[in-house]
């Protein structure tokens, strides 16, 4: 009996002791974790806001998150978090945009106030701060893929034998490779829309290349980049940006959903059905439409060009 009180005092010792030692354990914890994701800061962003598209399977794994709130300019997403062993503590997300185009990815899990259970536990069952870090970690990683690959998304689709009404457009024309189109491209627009300003012009649709040469092997031509107007526009004889009309056509039409590196593969998917199809192209060069605006949509995976391939009014569609 005796030793048996002995035995219960000293329970009770070690149970105090122990009581005393999670009592002094911190109070907080603080884990950090960064990796750079090689795209738009916009597309990062909406990746981690949109909860829907996220496998929870692997890029959530056992952390529960709501959206608590975003910052102006896709910088920042503070979100919740809970675990088995910790209270609702603050996850926050950061965005940074690098002149490369690439984010840095900043996740950080801010545990305050911890409870005397959830330090029991920690003290009972191990820190899992380690194994949390870990987490944050792998769920960067899954991110990154992720992001990548909805990227990387594209469609092409055949839409066959249509009729474009063409129109007056303004334009200005250049040589380019193919590894510069892209640039050149760009450029071009600019100063079209820019002398369109100056002149308060409207464009009266989107923007559209005319490839007057292709080089289908390395991706060289020579094309007229242009802006539609409503009507015909006099402009000086010295001007570098002049006007142009298309006339109406017949043609076939294929439509890339994606990004434009796509746009080899959707030109010899037209060429292939226009020869499958005993379709002959007319003498009037080919054209890609761009329906939408690129820089409103920071995932390419989202732009759609749509190509034309001008066809004899005698074409026969087998």
């Amino acid at each position: 009996m005796k030793f048996l009180k002995y035995l219960l005092f000293l329970l009770l010792i070690a149970c105090i002791g122990l009581a005393f030692y999670i009592a002094v354990q911190p109070n907080s914890f603080k884990i950090t974790k960064s990796t750079t994701i090689n795209a738009p800061k916009a597309v990062v962003f909406n990746a981690v806001a949109d909860t829907t598209a996220i496998d929870r399977s692997s890029f959530w794994k056992t952390s529960e998150t709501l959206q608590k709130g975003s910052s102006y300019a896709n910088d920042s997403i503070t979100q919740t978090f809970t675990s088995g062993r910790i209270n609702t503590s603050d996850l926050k997300w950061t965005f940074q945009s690098n002149p490369d185009g690439s984010t840095n990815v900043t996740r950080t899990l801010q545990a305050d106030h911890l409870s005397f259970m959830t330090k029991a536990k920690f003290a009972l069952f191990g820190d899992n701060q380690d194994e949390l870090a870990e987490q944050l970690k792998t769920d960067l990683q899954n991110l990154n893929q992720q992001v990548i690959e909805s990227m990387a998304v594209y469609a092409i689709t055949v839409d066959g034998e249509t009729d474009y009404g063409g129109g007056f457009y303004m334009y200005k024309t250049m040589s380019s490779t193919g590894g510069n189109k892209g640039a050149t491209m760009t450029k071009q627009f600019e100063e079209i829309a820019a002398f369109m300003n100056s002149h308060n012009m409207t464009a009266s649709g989107m923007p559209f290349t005319i490839y007057i040469e292709m080089n289908p092997d390395n991706g060289d031509v020579i094309m007229s980049n242009a802006i539609p107007v409503s009507e015909r526009v006099l402009v000086a004889e010295d001007s570098n940006v002049l006007s142009g009309y298309m006339e109406r056509t017949k043609a076939l039409k294929v439509t890339l959903k994606g990004n434009a590196n796509n746009l080899d593969e959707a030109w010899a998917t037209a060429r292939k059905h226009l020869a499958d199809q005993n379709m002959e192209a007319s003498e009037m060069s080919p054209f890609e439409v761009y329906t939408n605006d690129h820089d409103t949509l920071p995932n390419p995976a989202d732009w759609i060009t749509e190509i034309y391939i001008p066809i004899k009014e005698n074409t026969e569609v087998l």
